[in-house]
């Protein structure tokens, strides 16, 4: 049998393809899996997020794409005429929505290959590849905790005080990112990791002589050294 003779017994089978009940329970079994992985990845993401301003549009996201995901795959692999219908015209879809932390381009792909998974009704694949990402993210998580990260901008006049605002800072982890002269005044501004989130640091720097305001605000980031 030919590839033509493929695609058109294919394309007739569309026509007359009438799911049994089997079918159905299988592909009700399927986009329930599906569901339900979406929102394990739901429940991980928001355990493990590190962001400073958390998305909920982006975390429903992952349960919608993971769903969305298994229905195409469930679609696709009926016959090839829809497959290629539905390459066709998920080709000409642009996504513009700019993923700015670069984990949650980890998770979207996981919600993707999930969804594909269940789909394919590949289910004992999708739990094992999901208890490996979860062990990652907890293995590398714990390694990350060592503080909140801050970026601290101190004003002071002279450079007798920038010598006492080092002597402030002496026990906490932090390294100096700019300093801006202008005038009279200086512009300094640290990277400062914070352990439980304890901000007295700050009090401590507004109570020295010379310095003239302290802002403190909280970023997500790596903190190398």
């Amino acid at each position: 049998m030919s590839v033509q003779d493929i695609i058109k017994n294919s394309f007739l089978e569309s026509f007359n393809n009438t799911f049994t009940l089997s079918s159905l329970v299988s592909m009700a079994i399927a986009l329930l899996a599906a569901l339900v992985f979406g929102l394990l990845i739901f429940l991980i993401y928001n355990k493990f997020y590190r962001g400073v301003v958390y998305n909920r549009s982006f975390a429903i996201t992952l349960i919608g794409m993971t769903v969305m995901t298994a229905m195409v795959t469930l679609a696709i692999s009926t016959n090839i005429v829809i497959s290629l219908g539905m390459v066709g015209a998920l080709s000409i879809v642009r996504y513009r929505t700019a993923v700015k932390e670069p984990l949650d381009l980890l998770y979207l792909f996981w919600a993707i290959t999930t969804g594909i998974a269940a789909g394919a009704q590949m289910y004992t694949l999708a739990i094992m590849a999901g208890v490996i990402m979860t062990l990652v993210l907890l293995v590398f998580n714990r390694r990350s905790k060592g503080g909140r990260l801050y970026i601290v901008i101190v004003h002071y006049k002279d450079e007798l005080t920038s010598d006492l605002i080092r002597k402030a800072m002496a026990s906490y982890k932090y390294r100096t990112k700019s300093k801006t002269l202008r005038g009279e005044t200086t512009e300094m501004a640290m990277e400062v990791s914070v352990p439980n989130q304890n901000m007295t640091f700050v009090e401590r720097l507004r109570a020295i002589d010379g310095v003239e305001d302290v802002t403190a605000i909280q970023y997500d980031g790596e903190y190398h050294g």
